[in-house]
């Protein structure tokens, strides 16, 4: 569940993209604070990533796994819990803060407090986004 901070309220896409900040989205044109990271949701997180990271590995398809990594969609700044990078796209944008486009696969992981609506239309923003699997 992501809610807003009052603190930090307005930003410039282009500050978040070149500085990122920890655990924070860029939603509807405020910053807000990514919530829900349990030990549980860390663990989750941590074994979801080396399993990718595992296939990736085996696989010899190259790439990278990435925990939360700060990405655009069309819409928004999202940060998602586990997400996969092609070796086309690290080449091309792997040193920078902010991924430009949405990552190829995400993985967001739900929190028992995650209202089902906005987990799916998250999802979507993803798909919406060429993201090719959430």
């Amino acid at each position: 569940m992501v809610t807003a901070t009052a603190a930090q309220k307005n930003f410039t896409l282009e500050d978040f993209m070149a500085n990122p900040p920890d655990n924070m989205e860029g939603v509807d044109g405020q910053l807000v604070e990514k919530n829900g990271a349990t030990l549980k949701h860390g663990k989750i997180q941590s074994s979801l990533g080396c399993a990718w990271a595992n296939y990736m590995i085996s696989s010899k398809q190259g790439g990278e796994v990435y925990i939360s990594p700060p990405c655009r969609t069309n819409q928004q700044i999202r940060r998602p819990d586990v997400a996969y990078l092609t070796p086309e796209l690290v080449a091309q944008f792997g040193n920078l803060a902010t991924l430009p486009q949405s990552l190829p696969v995400v993985a967001e992981i739900v929190s028992p407090t995650d209202i089902a609506e906005d987990v799916f239309l998250k999802a979507q923003e993803y798909l919406e986004s060429n993201c090719q699997e959430v």
